[in-house]
């Protein structure tokens, strides 16, 4: 871990070894899959120390089960956990097989988030918008979010459509000021819907809309599960004739958060 390579992390792990880490509810079967895990947690510079453990050993096996610490280069953090690791001989050499990594559960009995917390989340949404980088807006939703955007009628389930959509958004340079809104909480989850108000700093226009958020505890971090914008809706009724068919066509030139 200190050379900061995760393909070399992954190489300590045999052919068909599984990992299952501390902060991801994803099993890692492959090495490729393994290597994509620690892609991230080396960004933390890791450094462990054993505090107390047991040792089985068999043929052509050993079993290393215990408490470890991590301590974080990034920030000086400490990190305490439990560890299992089964080693194996293959090719000649000792290779970890099964590694599973998980927290210390008595530190860590559920503690529901706040609705303040959950307020601030939108913040967090709103600091991203201030970078300019759509790629930074699009890190706040989950893997397998849904964004439904306030003038585009694609719905936007990846990564890449949700940065496409933040591509056009951000030339407008949008803050956003949520107006009043109601939070229920549950557990890993927590959802926020009311009305927003986006100040655009390309020309200090404002435009009022109605959201819907819902965040989920995803990989030690809350991001949006869910994000449903749309646009005031009696201003629009109010307003005369329902808008021609070919208006549409004209979706791709409108940007509105």
């Amino acid at each position: 871990m200190a050379t900061g390579d995760s393909s070399i992390v992954a190489s300590r792990y045999a052919k068909d070894a599984v990992l299952l880490p501390t902060v991801s509810d994803e099993a890692r079967y492959s090495s490729e899959r393994i290597t994509d895990y620690f892609d991230s947690f080396l960004l933390k510079q890791p450094q462990g120390e054993i505090l107390e453990g047991e040792i089985t050993m068999g043929t052509n096996w050993a079993q290393d089960a215990g408490i470890y610490e991590f301590t974080m280069g990034i920030d000086g953090s400490q990190v305490m956990g439990r560890y299992s690791f089964v080693y194996v001989l293959e090719d000649g050499e000792w290779k970890i097989s099964h590694h599973h990594s998980s927290v210390m559960p008595e530190a860590v009995l559920p503690t529901p988030i706040t609705k303040q917390e959950v307020r601030d989340l939108f913040q967090l949404w709103n600091g991203a918008l201030a970078t300019g980088d759509s790629k930074t807006v699009a890190a706040r939703y989950s893997k397998n979010a849904v964004l439904l955007p306030t003038v585009s009628d694609l719905p936007r389930t990846n990564n890449d459509l949700i940065v496409d959509y933040f591509d056009g958004f951000l030339q407008k340079q949008p803050q956003g000021e949520i107006l009043s809104g109601d939070i229920i909480i549950g557990t890993n989850w927590a959802q926020d819907a009311g009305v927003y108000e986006f100040t655009m700093g390309i020309d200090g226009s404002k435009v009022k809309g109605r959201y819907s958020y819902v965040y989920v505890f995803e990989d030690g971090e809350w991001k949006i599960s869910h994000h449903h914008s749309s646009v005031m809706p009696e201003a629009y009724l109010a307003a005369g004739p329902a808008v021609p068919a070919h208006a549409a066509e004209l979706e791709d030139e409108v940007v509105v958060a």
